[in-house]
Order: C-alpha cells, then structure tokens, then sequence
C-alpha cells in the first residue's frame, strides 16, 4: 500500500473513478493523503499518475503514464538559470497566447504543465531527451527558433530512425 501527500484533493477525487477502470487498484482518501492499495506494479503507475494530476496535468494525459513508453519528467527552473526574475524565464516557455507551449508539444508529442518554478512533461521515452534539453535551452535563453528547428531535427531522427532507405545517391 502506498500512500501519497497531494495538494489538490478535489481533482484526485474527480480522477478516481476513471484510474479505478483503467487500472484494478483501490484508492482511499486522508486530510491530505491519498492510498493506493493494489498489486505493486499498478500501485507505482497510479502513484505517478496522481502525481501528474495533483501537478496540474489533465486526466487524459496523466493516464498516458499507463503505456510504458511515456514517462513523467519535472524540471526545475531555478537549476538551469542565473535570473533573478523567474517569471520572464517562464514566460518565455509559455510564449505569447501559449503558441511556444503549444509548438514544443506539437513537436514532441509531450504535455507539458508550468506550476510555479517547476515544469512537468509527459512525453514518450523516445522524445525525452529533446524536449528536456529543448526547455532547458529555453530556460537559458536560446531562441525560440533555434529551439523549434533543434526539436524538428530530432523528431526527425526519431520518427525516420538512423536506417539508410538508399533514396540518396553519393552521400
């Protein structure tokens, strides 16, 4: 049985019924905890999914943490920075109206949630490491540009892979 501290109780509550469905584990609720009593393995994938909605994440895209290839990332925003204004560093993920927000997840495939200094991504195993450094280069200061043609080559190499096709002659 695990047991896990949540901050928002009202939207686990909401979730319950749906992860009970999905996955054969009882939830029970404390002041401030919620238990997970089931066999180990789903015990540990409801914990992170509880996680990611306590966190902010929809629903849908917390119960993507059920498929083995996605995978539940936080950084942290004061690691990757000198700034003393945090705000204009978060605001520079989110971007105008949310479209570089938007644009990192198009690209990727992740989700990604921005609570206080912290950013959480969902996203599959294959694409972690380009989005991670993708908002961590943001998070620096790189340009946006750089950051979005930077993803698009590594989406690139994911979805093609590294195998020759033989469609280029003399390369």
């Amino acid at each position: 049985m695990r047991s896990i501290i949540v901050k928002n109780m009202r939207k686990i509550k909401r979730a319950v019924p749906s992860i009970e469905n999905k996955v054969k584990v009882n939830v029970g609720f404390g002041k401030d905890r919620v238990s997970v009593k089931g066999a180990e393995l789903n015990e540990f994938l409801v914990e992170k999914i509880i996680l990611a909605i306590d966190f902010g994440f929809d629903i849908d895209d917390a119960l993507l943490l059920l498929n083995e290839e996605f995978v539940l990332e936080f950084i942290e925003v004061k690691e990757h920075t000198r700034r003393k204004n945090l705000k204009d560093v978060r605001s520079r993920i989110i971007g105008r109206e949310g479209k570089a927000k938007r644009t990192i997840e198009k690209l990727t495939g992740c989700a990604v949630v921005i609570s206080d200094n912290r950013i959480g991504v969902i996203v599959d195993a294959d694409h972690l490491s380009a989005t991670v450094q993708g908002i961590e280069g943001l998070i620096g200061g790189s340009k946006h540009g750089n950051v979005f043609g930077y993803l698009e080559r590594q989406g690139a190499k994911v979805n093609r892979g590294d195998e020759d096709l033989g469609l280029r002659e003399g390369v």
